[in-house]
């Protein structure tokens, strides 16, 4: 009896630790990396230096929950750069023209949800592939962002509420760190407790299954990218706002942190699986190591080879991961 319950014991400990691995593995790997960078660099741990790091992951973070949902259906977006690009600079451009900023937040919110709604329909219902529609739109937004500031930043004037949305701090914590956080536990609970996250993920496992069962499938694919599209548009308020600015050049590069934070994350880019969890840890751990770097006066440049190849690694070990988990239950089953 005691065996018998030892390897019970065993089993659910295995279970556990196949399930999760992905977020423990990035778990460890981020404390590895706070130890290092503190050990590197006195100021690292200051609380100014923390802070500072929560302020500017959170849009990256909340762009990376989205794109968690996005991934877990088996797609990809590779406009968000150029979404939160079009959005800083349509912002700054319309609030110079003296709309109130209010106005302006609900405006570019519905515009972030049309672009995702467009790319969303040529994605779900014209079977057109995401990698290249999103390819399409980080080209065609960049450009449009590009037109209308002619290459040039705006400046926001008199806007003292919308520059707290960037700058403020509620108990000496960052506003644009509270929104990411409150973001962030939406998306947990959506993708674990409701309806439509179970979809998201039935979808991203067998689209066809799904279908057959009366899921709306097509409709939960679009849908992803409407809820990409909203992000960008929050993410790029937000930095217009701590920036004080609108720029046709914002989130160059904002894509590969994104991508980068959620694959380290565990989020399986064969789609039907992904943790909101990991990609908050894959998201601070690409912060930490970018402000990191920087403390220790190494070139910020240096930053993009090591995305870059955390991108390779988190690839590798995710399949590696996948593909272990895979045969341990078809062993266990037979």
């Amino acid at each position: 009896m005691t065996a018998y319950t030892e390897r019970g014991h065993g089993s659910r400990a295995a279970d556990f630790l196949g399930e999760h691995a992905q977020v423990l593995s990035i778990a460890i790997f981020f404390l590895a990396c706070m130890i290092f960078f503190s050990i590197g660099s006195e100021t690292f741990l200051t609380l100014g230096n923390i802070l500072n790091i929560v302020r500017q992951a959170a849009p990256i973070l909340i762009v990376a929950i989205a794109m968690t949902f996005v991934i877990i259906t088996g797609g990809i977006d590779l406009s968000v750069g150029s979404q939160v690009a079009l959005i800083n600079a349509v912002a700054a451009i319309v609030m110079a023209m003296g709309v109130p900023w209010p106005s302006v937040v609900i405006g570019m919110l519905v515009l972030g949800a049309f672009m995702g709604l467009v790319q969303g329909w040529f994605v779900a219902y014209q079977g057109i592939p995401a990698f290249i529609v999103t390819l399409a739109g980080l080209s065609i937004l960049r450009g449009l962002a590009l037109y209308l500031t002619q290459g040039y930043s705006i400046p926001i004037k008199d806007a003292p509420g919308f520059f707290a949305l960037g700058r403020g701090e509620i108990l000496s914590f960052p506003i644009p760190a509270i929104i990411a956080l409150i973001i962030a536990v939406l998306g947990y609970v959506v993708i674990t407790a409701t309806k439509y996250g179970r979809q998201v993920v039935a979808v991203g496992s067998n689209m066809e299954a799904a279908r057959r069962v009366g899921m709306p499938a097509k409709w939960i694919i679009a849908s992803v990218y409407i809820i990409s599209g909203v992000a960008c548009a929050v993410a790029g308020l937000l930095i217009a706002a701590r920036l004080g600015s609108g720029s046709s050049n914002a989130a160059v590069g904002f894509e590969l942190q994104v991508i980068a934070a959620v694959v380290l994350g565990g989020t399986s880019l064969m789609g039907g699986r992904g943790t909101i969890l990991g990609t908050v840890l894959g998201t601070l751990t690409i912060a930490v190591i970018g402000n990191g770097l920087i403390l220790m006066h190494i070139s910020p440049f240096f930053t993009q080879i090591v995305t870059g190849a955390i991108i390779l690694v988190a690839i590798w070990l995710n399949t590696r991961i996948f593909t272990a988990n895979f045969r341990f239950g078809m062993g266990r089953k037979g």
